[in-house]
């Protein structure tokens, strides 16, 4: 059962990173554009994305410098921390993050819909954050 549900979510990135590409994100970007987007603050520190997105510190910070380059997202520092930075969705990644969420539902829902009711019911068991 474990092994079954480790095989299906990754067939579920794979598939999301596919259909994301079309948007030039991959999931693990759709996964910053989202805790961003759904921050009380707007912003989140480099080492709290990193712990949300299941990335080392250095492995997200690899993959903001292109999101920043494109205009995704921006640095700005810390109000009271000098030594941290803040990472905050700009104009251009909140649109994006709006297109890229309907991709996801769509692709959300069609894998949904490919389970029996049975295996329906035990993704509603899964807590959403376990740890």
């Amino acid at each position: 059962m474990l092994l079954d549900l480790v095989r299906f979510s990754q067939h579920v990135v794979k598939r999301l990173d596919a259909n994301l590409s079309i948007h030039g994100v991959s999931f693990s970007e759709y996964q910053v554009l989202h805790h961003l987007a759904c921050s009380a603050a707007g912003a989140l520190p480099r080492v709290e994305l990193a712990r949300l997105v299941g990335l080392t510190p250095s492995g997200v910070t690899r993959m903001l410098a292109p999101m920043e380059k494109i205009g995704l997202i921006k640095k700005e520092s810390h109000a009271r921390d000098a030594r941290m930075s803040l990472v905050k969705l700009t104009k251009a990644g909140e649109i994006k993050y709006q297109d890229t969420t309907t991709t996801v539902g769509q692709v959300a829902d069609s894998f949904v819909e490919s389970l029996g009711p049975d295996r329906r019911d035990i993704l509603g068991t899964v807590p959403s954050h376990p740890w």
